[in-house]
């Protein structure tokens, strides 16, 4: 048998890529592998004749199976793809924090605990006096805007 053929170094290097797919998930390298598989078919059958043929037909064929086959193997092996909520300011809005030092009267900061972290807060000019359930409305840089809690939501 003879390893230096190029129909068999192709259909190996297919099979080996589509083998891969079980370490390296994702879809890609199985489609990358399928291409190999019609080189060495278009080798075997004299429609390309040599290296730089192959290596053509192998990149067209790559391409034209990731982008007509790429959403169903993604389906089929699946991935780690999830959505995350980047806004930070969606995250900390309405949320509630404990008044730690007192915040106001006028545009004095005051601390408030959060998520379990101390925090320099601002108000709306009152005074909001420490032990106060607030309620937060935005971040600005790195200080808390807050509000008091009515009297019927305090904790």
């Amino acid at each position: 048998m003879e390893f230096s053929n190029p129909v068999l170094i192709w259909a190996g290097i297919g099979v080996v890529l589509m083998l891969a797919e079980v370490i390296v998930p994702g879809g890609i390298v199985i489609l990358l592998g399928a291409a190999c598989l019609v080189v060495s078919g278009a080798l075997g059958l004299g429609l390309v004749d040599g290296f730089i043929q192959s290596m053509t037909l192998w990149f067209i064929a790559s391409m034209v199976l990731l982008l007509g086959f790429r959403h169903i193997t993604q389906r089929l092996v699946g991935g780690d793809s999830h959505v995350d909520n980047t806004d930070e300011a969606l995250d900390i809005y309405n949320q509630t924090a404990l008044v730690k030092a007192d915040i106001g009267p006028g545009e004095k900061a005051g601390r408030v605990e959060f998520q379990g972290a101390d925090w320099p807060a601002l108000g709306d000019g009152t005074l909001i006096p420490s032990g106060t359930q607030v309620r937060v409305i935005c971040r600005e840089n790195i200080s808390l805007i807050v509000e008091a809690l009515p009297a019927q939501h305090i904790v």
